[in-house]
């Protein structure tokens, strides 16, 4: 695997040998200090042309001819199926066989500073505006009280999606609604719940994946829990641990906030899907009875 240092050579070389390319600009996890260095960091790296087109648009040749022949590639702008953004600019995602990883963006757009760590690695024309980032771009952001109660609504009203999922024994439907609008709101509430207690000064990282070292033990053994296999009974297990966990983080999140939390809107989810998992909440008769039979 080339090293980190071969492969920034590369990236400036191509840039420097061409003179449509003005500046190079790379951000994500390498431009980060508080992101521990590993062989899995993508170089996600930005070219500020003067003309994307023809030159490097959808043009693997030019891609091939300086990068060398990627073992995998996906060309957002060239998609259907997931809908381009068509802002002028060109994306190349590409994993080599070496396994380094770069994600490239050619653009004629001016750089615009959200202040997300970035690093300026060539600058031919010496005006490239300043980088003003701020320290706390990936930390975790207080939520105001109307974003916590949404929260809160949003995850206890989509388990009853899960619940009857469940009872139905449809799996792929109860597992997309437990992963992603129910999982989402949980990692959102832990989220909170880790910022509160480090005074919303720390980062849980894409998706809570620092969550081991962050979460007391018991929390994170918890959350390991809501992970269940194709098992009904077993995913009914993990939303009853999904329910009982956001409730913990919540209550906590709330105190520390000063916010208030539904006790009887968890309690109303509790009481539903405890019906759903007994079968007390059963399906609706076939037909139901006139109230009047002298009546049609």
């Amino acid at each position: 695997m080339r090293a980190p240092e071969e492969m920034l050579d590369l990236i400036l070389q191509v840039a420097q040998e061409d003179e449509n390319i003005r500046s190079v600009l790379m951000v994500g996890s390498r431009a980060n200090p508080d992101c521990a260095p590993d062989a899995y960091q993508d170089f996600d790296i930005c070219y500020f042309v003067r003309r994307v087109k023809p030159d490097y648009w959808d043009n693997m040749a030019w891609i091939e001819e300086k990068f060398g022949r990627p073992a995998l590639v996906q060309r957002p702008e060239s998609m259907e199926l997931i809908p381009p953004e068509n802002d002028g600019s060109y994306i190349y995602l590409m994993i080599f066989p070496d396994g380094n990883r770069i994600d490239l963006q050619v653009t004629e757009d001016p750089y615009v500073d959200d202040g997300e760590p970035a690093v300026l690695l060539l600058d031919k024309d010496g005006d490239f505006p300043e980088i003003a980032v701020k320290p706390d771009f990936w930390h975790v952001k207080r939520p105001e009280e109307r974003i916590f109660a949404d929260c809160c609504n949003e995850f206890h009203w989509c388990l009853n999606n899960v619940a009857k999922a469940i009872a139905r024994e449809e799996l792929s439907l109860g597992m997309d609604m437990l992963n992603r609008p129910v999982r989402d709101m949980l990692i959102l509430m832990l989220s909170w719940y880790v910022g509160a207690a480090h005074g919303f000064e720390i980062s849980v990282g894409k998706g809570g994946k620092y969550f081991q070292r962050l979460l007391p033990k018991e929390m994170y053994e918890s959350f390991v829990r809501t992970y269940p296999d194709g098992d009904f009974a077993h995913m009914w297990e993990a939303a009853f641990e999904m329910l009982d966990l956001f409730g913990k983080a919540a209550r906590a999140t709330a105190a520390h906030l000063g916010y208030a939390y539904d006790e009887a809107e968890e309690a109303g989810i509790r009481g539903y899907m405890e019906r759903v998992r007994s079968g007390r909440l059963g399906p609706p008769p076939k037909t139901i009875p006139c109230p009047h039979p002298d009546r049609p």
